[in-house]
This record gives C-alpha cells, structure tokens and sequence, in this order.
C-alpha cells in the first residue's frame, strides 16, 4: 500500500532536493553566461531534467492537492460512461502513450529548429520556464477540468461556464483553429514522407501493429500490458529495420515511392478511420507504440549527447534578435514564443486534455502524471531539437534553412552571403555534407525538419558509427514523420467531438457520441475541412497552406489563451479565487505575446512581416507589370494567401479578446454574488474500480 511505503527522512530528503535545485541553478548559469566560447550541450541535459524534475516534484503536487484536489476515489467519465468505443477505462500506462503520442506534433521539434535563428539562450529559457509554469498547467487544468465534466470538450466547457456568447466565440474559434493546425500537421506528414519509402513503410506498418496489440490486449490478454508493449515493439523495430531493407531493394522500394498528393490521400483515408474506428483497435495502441519510438530515440539522443558532450556552436544570442533573420521575420519579442509554441505551451494540447484522455482516465490521481508529466516530457524533446540544431556549424545550420530567395539560389552565392554574416561556410562543405546524408543538395531546405535530421544524425554517428550517417538521416526523418502522424490522427478525433458537441445543440441526437450515423456524419465533415487545406496545398506548385505556416504559432498559442480563460473562469466559480493566479498569469502572457505577434503581422509594413504589407506590394507590382513570367503567374495566388492569413489573424486575436472580457465578466459576476453561468461540475459518484490495475 501506497501508505506503507518506506519515505526518505525529511533532511535526506531536503538535502536531495537542494542538491537537484543548485546543480540546476548551475547548468542554467552555464547555459545563460557563457560569452565568447563554446558551452558543453551537457549543461541543457542537466538544467532541462533539474528544472522538469523540481517542477513535476513540488508545482504539480502542489496543484494537484490544494487548487484541484485531486480524488482518486471518485469514478472518472471512462468509468461512468464505459461504451467500449470512445469512453474505455484504460491502464494509464497506455494512456500517457496515447496522450503523450498526441500532442507531441512538430512543434517540439520544429519550433525550436527554427527559433534557434536568435540563438540558443531566448528558446532554451522560454521552453524551460514556459513549460513548467505555463504548458504543464494548462494541460494538467484542462484535463482535470474535462473530467469533472463528463469529458466535455474546450468548447462545450466555454459554452458551460462562459455563457452563450463566450460559449459560441470558443466553438466557432477553436474549430476552425483545428482544421487549419490539422491541415498543417499533415502537410508536414506528407513532405517528410514525400518519395522516402523507408519512413512510408514504417509508418504504414505501424497501423496493423497496433490493430494487433489492441486485439491481444482486449481478447486474448486482457490486463497484460507489459505482453502487449513486448509484442508491438519488437514488431515496431522490425518495421524501422524492415522500411531500410525496403529501401535499399529497387524493385520493392517502388511500392511505398509515393508523391505528395498520393500521400495526402493516405493521410486523409487514415484520420477518418481513426476518428470512426473504437480507440482501443487502433488509435489509443498505435499511439502508445508510436510513444516509445519518440521517447526511446529522444532518451538516445540525450545518452549520445551526455557520452559525447558536444559543443553547441550557435552563439547565445545572433544579431538576429532585430528582427532581420533570414528564416522568419520578426524580432525575438514577440516571436521567440511563437515559433517555439508547443515546446513551452500548446493550445493544441487542451483539445486532447479535453478530447480522447479524459474519456480513457480510470482513476482521476493519475491526472497530474499525465497532464503535468507528459508536457514535460515534450518540453525535453524541445531541448534536444535546440541542441540538435545548434550542435551544427552555424553556418551549416542557416545553408539548410535559410529560402533561395534570401540567400541566392547559387551555392556560391548563398555560402557568400552566409558567410558575410559571420557564419563561414562554404559550398565544398555543403556538397560533402548533402553527398554523406544520401542527399543531392541540402541548401533551402526549408522548415526545420531536414536540419533538425542533419544535427540528430551527426551525433548519432558519432555515438554509434560514422558509417551510418545517411542511415540515421533517414531515420530521423522517419521519427519525425511518426511524431507528427500521431498528432493528426488523435487532432481528427478531437475535431470529431467538438463538432457533435455543436451539431448537437440543434439536433440532439448528433450530439451523442456513441450514436454511430453522428460519428460517421462529423468525422467525415472534419476530415473534409482539413483534408481540403491538405490536399490543395500538396498540389498547389505555389504553395497553397505553406502560407498558413505563419498562422500555425500565432494559432496554436491563441488557442492556449482560450483554454486559460476557461480554467481561470472555473477555478474562480469553484470558490478557488486564491489560487487562479495558476492560470491567469500565464493568460495575460499570452495575451500579450500573440496580440503583439498578431498586430505586427497585420499592419507591419515589413515586407518579410506584415500580411498586408506584402499582398499590397505584390499587388502594385502586378498592376505596374513589373513582375513577368513565372513571378506574375504567382502573384494573384500569393496575394490571396496574403489576405486569407491577415483575415484569419485578424478573426483569431477577436476572438481571443471576446473571450478575454467575457472571461473578466463572468468572474467578476461570481466574485461580487451577481447573476452568471452556474458550475457544471458532475456530481460525485464513488468509483467501483479496483485501486490498483493488475501489474505485470
């Protein structure tokens, strides 16, 4: 019993705790005042597990006792509502796999690839401190706030709590927020697994792996979570070395060489199935499987970096901070926060916080596990994509990244360019280095996911073979591709709910998730809604949703607000006013950074900046006939995707607002005694579950 077990005595322990607190006080200074020389990565390992640790240890405890109260005797939504599809008491072993393998998408590991523009000192301090103050609170809150309300979706808890203004400004909002993350999310999918059959056919071999593990784990060995877990390994690692086999055979690589609008189809076919499909045959087990290839290969990554203690080359801070980087524009405030969105705090995580965990959650204790501990868990994926990338020559790093456009579309010319910024290299590296990956040229290889590959390769054949170096390359392309996919499948599921949850305002009976015709209806309404942006991107030759890119920060932490703002007003109507400074500070940051983000792109007469700015540009050029051939075929397109980003920005920070002064209006209504929405906490009812699921 939980009581019976032996605790370390209270100096042991406290002597422990402040040994952990001033060796990560040590790691960070390392980290924050070197000047003028290399810093070992070795100290981001030891700041980002001191910082996770202590945070998890004592912030979360914290919250979990006195703000939420956390009881473990009382039965969660899975246990009431057990429908054997949607509602599944689940091991929470597997249910931190399945969150964990939901909501750590690209932004982990991309946001950071590309925040390390401004160097490695403002993204490593905002992933750390934003994570454990602020992401790991909001996914912790939201996910306790959905299970004492049945497992209602965000928006149907806005629409609860925030009345019916609040309430349909969330609805509307955060749906068509999804659809366009979604869409993003799989356009990601697609270019990492774009003509690579080796990620095509291990990814693809995931989805019968884990129909087979849900059907053992159900029918044949029920309970028998470590027999399931041995089984969909062992088949996973089969898969990974299987997809190198098939790529190295001419005549069987053929069958998964697919271009992007084949794939796009794929990965349309896959979200629908997903989100139709009872979560125990493939969501919940696929997802969980898809957590030990991401955590085993981060928990690598971190092992290769502490045996070789790498140098991290990028300096603390570039001269970019001004706002003149050649990846993005923007200065470091606010748009630091923005690129490394999900790294430090995810919008997207409170749809799954209140989406498909809290319908899996059998004992509500495990709550602060995770909420609280997978968000850390991601926001140390977000250090080794920092470290990754800025373990390369600086040089290197900015011939990957940086647009032709900018740089110039001749090797010489970008490696002058490059080079006059203080970040030599030359056009010989670039070769050798693309010729080493298997690669035939890796200059513009725009969006962080081809550098990111390049720095996790480098270290991983250094730790374990040089020889292997386009080998681990195309793994870690594959990794990234089955990061991501998890994150479209639980999304598309997510959506599902939010939209029966609307329907089913009008029509009742669309609003029953265990209603099957709902489920069909609403899935494919979902799955069209993103597989449009998806599949008219792929095969628009002008870009089509790469112009949204900039939208998928600004979004993602505008999101986060709205969760807030939700958990703020609930902890407030729940007589904990004391405590709401929990989630409230955290609001008015990101009020502040995605308001700042969202005006510049807006009105910034910034070319590189400002929506408007270049739509209005483009469109005086056209009118003066100054652009010809190919550039003036572009335009018409490229000013439209200028002006849907600017409506689209312009209808996310409204309704942030919206919500912000209902949010102030509803608490100071239940703070002064006057007349707002009543709490819609479910009642009590004690849990008939056993207190400790059956072991391995």
């Amino acid at each position: 019993m939980a009581s019976e077990r032996k605790r370390l005595p209270g100096p042991v322990a406290f002597a422990i705790w402040a040994a952990v607190v001033v060796l990560g006080a040590t790691a960070l200074g390392g980290i924050a005042l070197h000047r003028g020389e290399s810093v070992n990565a070795m100290w981001f390992i030891l700041a980002a597990v001191c910082v996770y640790t202590v945070g998890y240890r004592f912030y979360s405890a914290f919250l979990a006792a006195r703000v939420l109260a956390l009881d473990a005797t009382r039965a969660t939504p899975a246990e009431r509502f057990n429908d054997g599809r949607d509602f599944v008491p689940t091991n929470r072993w597997v249910v931190f796999g399945h969150h964990f393998a939901a909501i750590a998408g690209p932004g982990p590991l991309i946001g950071p690839t590309l925040a390390a523009q401004f160097g490695y000192l403002p993204g490593t301090l905002w992933i750390l401190f934003g994570a454990v103050l602020g992401g790991c609170v909001q996914d912790f809150v939201a996910l306790f706030c959905s299970i004492r309300r049945d497992g209602r979706s965000l928006g149907q808890m806005a629409r609860d709590e925030l009345g019916a203004l609040g309430g349909a400004v969330a609805l509307i909002g955060v749906l068509a927020i999804m659809i366009i993350l979604i869409a993003v999310l799989g356009l990601v999918v697609v270019n990492a697994m774009r003509h690579s059959p080796w990620a095509t056919s291990t990814v693809a071999a995931t989805i019968p792996i884990a129909i087979l593990v849900g059907l053992v784990m159900r029918y044949l060995r029920p309970g028998r979570v470590l027999e399931g877990t041995a089984l969909g390994v062992t088949l996973l690692l089969l898969a990974v070395f299987g997809g190198s086999w098939i790529d190295a055979h001419p005549a069987i690589r053929g069958w998964f060489d697919f271009d992007g609008p084949t794939l796009a189809l794929f990965v349309i076919l896959y979200g629908f199935a997903a989100a139709v499909l009872p979560v125990w045959l493939l969501l919940a087990p696929r997802d969980y499987l898809s957590t030990f290839m991401k955590i085993g290969t981060i928990v690598a990554l971190a092992l290769a970096i502490v045996v070789l203690n790498p140098a991290v080359k990028m300096p603390a801070l570039t001269q970019f901070v001004d706002g003149t980087g050649p990846i993005f524009g923007g200065k470091v405030f606010p748009f630091v926060f923005i690129t490394i969105a999900c790294g430090a705090i995810s919008g997207f995580h409170s749809l799954i916080s209140s989406g498909t965990t809290p319908k899996l959650l059998a004992n509500e204790r495990d709550a602060r596990f995770i909420g609280y501990g997978a968000m850390a868990v991601e926001s140390f994926v977000a250090i080794m994509a920092m470290v990754a990338a800025c373990v390369l020559d600086p040089g290197v790093y900015f011939a990957i990244n940086s647009p032709a456009g900018v740089v110039g579309a001749q090797a010489a010319d970008a490696v002058a360019t490059i080079s006059a910024w203080g970040f030599p290299v030359t056009a010989a590296q670039m070769q050798e280095l693309a010729r080493e990956m298997g690669e035939a040229t890796l200059f513009a290889r725009t969006g962080g996911a081809p550098s990111l590959a390049v720095g996790m390769a480098s270290i991983f054949s250094r730790a374990f073979g040089d020889t292997l170096l386009a080998v681990w390359y195309h793994f870690a392309i594959m990794f990234e591709a089955l990061f991501i996919l998890t994150t479209v499948d639980a999304g598309t599921r997510v959506a599902r709910f939010m939209l029966q949850d609307m329907i089913g305002n009008a029509v009742p009976a669309m609003g029953r998730t265990s209603w099957y015709p709902s489920v069909l209806i609403c899935s494919a309404l979902v799955v069209a809604g993103w597989g449009y942006f998806l599949y008219f991107g792929v095969i628009d030759p002008l870009g089509g949703i790469n112009s949204l890119w900039p939208l998928f920060g600004i979004a993602n932490q505008m999101l986060a607000a709205i969760a807030l703002c939700v958990a703020t007003t609930i902890l407030v109507k729940s007589r904990k006013a004391t405590f709401a400074w929990v989630t409230a500070l955290p609001l008015a940051w990101l009020v502040v950074v995605t308001s700042s983000a969202a005006w510049q792109k807006l009105f910034s007469s910034d070319l590189k900046l400002g929506f408007l700015a270049h739509a209005d540009d483009l469109a005086a050029q056209l009118a003066a006939g100054t652009l010809s051939g190919a550039a003036a075929a572009q335009a018409p397109r490229l000013i439209f995707n200028d002006r849907l980003d600017a409506a689209l920005t312009l209808f996310f920070l409204i309704t942030v607002w919206v919500l912000v002064f209902e949010t102030a209006r509803v608490c100071h209504a239940a703070l002064t005694g006057k007349r707002c929405p009543p709490i819609t906490e479910s009642p009590h009812v004690p849990s008939r579950l056993v207190e400790d699921w059956v072991r391995d």
